[in-house]
């Protein structure tokens, strides 16, 4: 963890955000990555995501079933669902959503929004009828060498 908190000082030191994450596997380090948001004009360039990244493309896989995440703080949802794609064994988090608000990094604002039904949400999702809406999913149903996630 004291790896992954160095790694976000001094992100903040080189103008990135006060985020940082490891991926483990064995007992060793085999990616990490930093909040890289306001660098690259990415929202999902979060420590957690560019980690989780870093390690697929390392291991050659989409899953990290047999790795673990250090993150120097709780999750944000966004974060919290890449991680649950990754499928990691578990995730150690030093600092929580509390203290990231504190410091000006307030999530409560998402959690409250996915409470709420789509048609009271601040950014509207609007479904749209379409005859072929369900064509990438024929196609994928029938694609014989598809792998399964």
């Amino acid at each position: 963890m004291l790896e992954a908190i160095h790694l976000a000082v001094e992100n903040v030191k080189n103008g990135g955000g006060p985020f940082a994450a490891l991926v483990v596997k064995d007992g060793a380090v085999i990616a990490s990555g930093v909040n890289l948001v306001t660098p690259t004009n990415d929202p999902t360039a979060h420590a957690e995501v560019v980690a989780i990244r870093n390690a697929c493309l390392k291991l050659n896989r989409f899953q990290l079933t047999d790795c673990e995440i250090y993150t120097t703080c709780e999750p944000c949802p966004m974060c919290l669902g890449a991680t649950y794609w990754a499928r990691p064994v578990r995730v150690y988090y030093c600092s929580t959503r509390e203290d990231a608000a504190r410091a000006g990094f307030d999530d409560s604002f998402i959690y409250h929004q996915l409470e709420l039904p789509q048609s009271k949400r601040a950014i509207a999702c609007i479904p749209v009828s379409h005859p072929e809406a369900k064509a990438p999913f024929r196609a994928w149903e029938k694609r014989q060498d598809k792998i399964p996630y």
